[in-house]
């Protein structure tokens, strides 16, 4: 028989359960890593709603709700979900989508993204004699306003003492100039995907080797956003970027189109208006991304990132043009050919630094045979690497020439 560790009902009055895992009984073993054994999404009577998941063990976990888009999400301490295919996990009507896997170190988290609001009505984790875990969450149907007001993140303070926030002090002004490489997406978030390969994945690849490069190109400190596949959010990616001095802002990314076909890398700046429609569609996708992994933006102010914007056009922009143009140059050099369109202009939220000149470059398309084989071709990647090393080089005698000419 089976041994019950938490349930709590709808009754109670709250969306949100913190469940640790504290009698010895359950508690051993529980600080590893458990796997995912079996599991499901199913709609069952009276319109609900009701998510299994069998685990290796038991392990701390908690769920809660979030709105803008309507979500639920449970994070563990910490479960692998490796092959497990979101699809065939999803047999719900009223979940639209599935989304799972690492989302900070030491914490994986699962995803559903609901097309109606549901709350929870009972959520239940028990230990077998064997010492693996059923946990058990069902879902009922309720009302926008109700949904809206149990909605919202726990108020956890160790949950906020962000790991990939915690970093050592900016290096005094006479120290090396700082690079930060953001290898887009990671964890729960993959990014784009076709044949089993993941943006998430290419791109952490990438910015170790680009990494490697400029340390050995000359005097420079390069600091990536994340060294494993875990999720960092955008506001946790320009975070580090301002905990670390940042000189200059890197994010790294390889695209992939549901129609037509493109070709080459492209370096984005930060604009309000998209200079065209599939910029424009990238960056909101790739804020959405930020969305559907469970981030909670009921706080975020519109204002400040107004200012923010507004702040970035004065001084940083036209420094972060200029290093968009030599770094198109520098792949341009290197490899023979970029993006038929290879300066491009979009609201990305990563971009948003208004101190750090910043550029998105995408490497590619992964929808594209050509440049999914690139990207897997090591000789292929020296030479990107190669070529933004060489426009970085470049940008720097140029920025340094029209320091003087800049408002103080």
């Amino acid at each position: 028989m089976s041994r019950l560790i938490v349930t709590w009902v709808r009754a109670l009055g709250a969306s949100m359960v913190l469940a640790l895992l504290a009698t010895a009984g359950a508690a051993q073993g529980a600080s590893g890593l458990a796997r995912l054994v079996d599991g499901g999404v199913k709609d069952t009577r009276f319109g609900r709603t009701e998510l299994t998941l069998q685990l290796s063990q038991g392990v701390p976990w908690r769920v809660f709700t979030l709105t803008d888009p309507l979500r639920v999400v449970l994070d563990f301490r910490e479960v692998d979900w490796q092959g497990t295919d979101p699809l065939a996990f999803d047999g719900s009507d009223r979940v639209q989508h599935v989304r799972m896997g690492r989302f900070r170190p030491g914490w994986s988290r699962l995803v559903l993204l609901l097309t109606e609001p549901m709350e929870v009505d009972t959520a239940a984790l028990a230990i077998r004699p064997d010492g693996q875990a059923d946990l058990r969450v069902r879902l009922g149907r309720t009302d926008a306003d109700s949904f809206a007001a149990g909605a919202g993140a726990p108020d956890d303070p160790h949950w906020q003492d962000r790991p990939e926030l915690r970093l050592t002090a900016p290096p005094p002004d006479d120290g090396p100039f700082t690079i930060v490489l953001d290898p887009g997406h990671g964890g729960i978030d993959p990014g784009a995907q076709r044949g089993g390969v993941t943006e998430a994945d290419l791109m952490l690849q990438f910015a170790r080797e680009l990494r490697e490069v400029l340390l050995r190109a000359g005097d420079y400190r390069v600091e990536l956003t994340r060294e494993a596949d875990h999720f960092v959010s955008l506001e946790g990616r320009v975070a580090r970027a301002h905990q670390v001095g940042a000189d200059m802002f890197i994010s790294l990314h390889a695209d992939a189109l549901e129609e037509g076909v493109a070709h080459g890398a492209a370096v984005y700046t930060l604009a309000e208006d998209a200079s065209d429609a599939a910029s424009a569609a990238l960056a909101e996708r790739h804020d959405r991304d930020d969305l559907l992994a469970g981030i909670d933006l009921s706080g975020q102010e519109d204002e400040v990132a107004h200012v923010l914007l507004q702040l970035a056009r004065l001084d940083n922009t036209p420094r972060s043009q200029a290093l968009a143009r030599h770094i198109v140059a520098g792949i341009e050099n290197a490899l023979g050919h970029v993006h038929k369109k290879p300066l491009r202009q979009a609201g990305f939220s990563v971009l948003k630094a208004a101190d750090i000149p910043s550029v998105l470059v995408e490497l590619g398309f992964l929808s594209t045979e050509r440049d999914l084989k690139n990207l897997q071709d090591s000789a292929w990647r020296a030479g990107m690497a190669a070529g933004i090393r060489d426009g970085i080089a470049q940008w720097q005698i140029e920025d340094a020439a029209l320091a003087r000419l800049r408002r103080q």
